[in-house]
Parts: structure tokens; C-alpha cells; sequence
């Protein structure tokens, strides 16, 4: 093979590497206690400032909130916990609720809890976010604002995809 072939090939494979699927990239876990999932880049974004409220001005859901700081400080912990699915009309306070709980783990158990959000029209790129999560040993908060269920949502039939 001449030295012009094996320049020709070199740029040829470096071509197709940049084509193809990226690796997701580990962030830095100590950078913030949130993080955001970039479907393009196929990496987590710290998060500086979490928009939440004290665990203690949310009213009306005790039952629920009980439940879910108890399994995520199991979580927390090290011990066994669930996952967990929270459904309801919008403006109920779901989101709320899970960043209240993960400011409340992080304030009473010595852990790193982390949250990531991934965006409802990423959800097909889940199982590459699950595969950069499954590198760590950090415990973590995954969840998804806003998914819908309706059979016609294209986040849906994503999220059929994935599983």
C-alpha cells in the first residue's frame, strides 16, 4: 500500500468515527448535586441552581411524600428501594416533590445523591444515559418531567422503543 493510500484510508476511518455514535461522556460528580441530560453530545450538564421548595411547604401529599423520602433514604443509604412512578395531572407537584425529597436526603444522610433530569423528547436515547449511569457507584435520582402515555406521543412510542 502507497503512502497515498494509507493517508486516503486514515482519513476515510476518521470520517466514519465522527459519523458514528458518540461515547457518552462521565461528568465530573462533584461539580453539582444535579445534572442534565444532553442527548446530542451524549453527556451530563451540571446544573448550578435547582429550582425547589422545602419539603415542608408541600401540603396535601403526605402519604406520597412519605414514601418517597423513606425509599430514597433506603436508597441513599445503600439499602434496597423501589423505583418509583409518580402520576398525576399537571401542576400537582410531581417535579416538586422529587427535588424536595433530594434536598432532604442530602441534608440528613451522609450521601452524594445525585438528580439528573432527562427531557421527555430524550427519552429514546435512555438506554445510552443508563449506560454512562451503570460506569458509577454515585446514587442517583433519574427521572422525566412531563411523560406522557398517551398512545399517539412520540415519547411513548420512544419510550416503548427503549424497553
Amino acid at each position: 500500500m502507497s503512502h497515498d493510500q494509507f493517508a486516503l484510508l486514515t482519513r476515510i476511518a476518521t470520517a466514519l468515527e465522527a459519523l458514528g455514535p458518540r461515547t457518552p461522556t462521565p461528568p465530573n460528580w462533584q461539580s453539582a448535586d444535579a445534572f442534565m441530560w444532553d442527548a446530542v453530545h451524549q453527556s451530563l450538564h451540571p446544573v448550578s441552581t435547582i429550582s425547589r421548595v422545602p419539603i415542608s411547604l408541600l401540603k396535601g401529599i403526605d402519604r406520597q411524600r412519605d414514601q418517597l423520602l423513606s425509599n430514597t433514604q433506603r436508597f441513599a443509604k445503600g439499602f434496597t428501594a423501589n423505583n418509583a412512578l409518580l402520576w398525576g395531572a399537571r401542576g400537582t407537584g410531581k417535579s416538586a416533590l422529587v427535588k424536595a425529597v433530594h434536598a432532604e436526603v442530602q441534608s440528613t444522610v451522609q450521601s452524594d445523591l445525585k438528580l439528573i433530569e432527562i427531557h421527555r423528547e430524550n427519552i429514546s436515547t435512555l438506554s445510552n444515559l443508563l449506560a454512562l449511569l451503570a460506569q458509577t457507584q454515585v446514587p442517583i435520582l433519574l427521572f422525566c418531567d412531563d411523560l406522557s402515555f398517551d398512545a399517539s406521543d412520540g415519547a411513548y412510542r420512544a419510550l416503548k422503543t427503549v424497553l
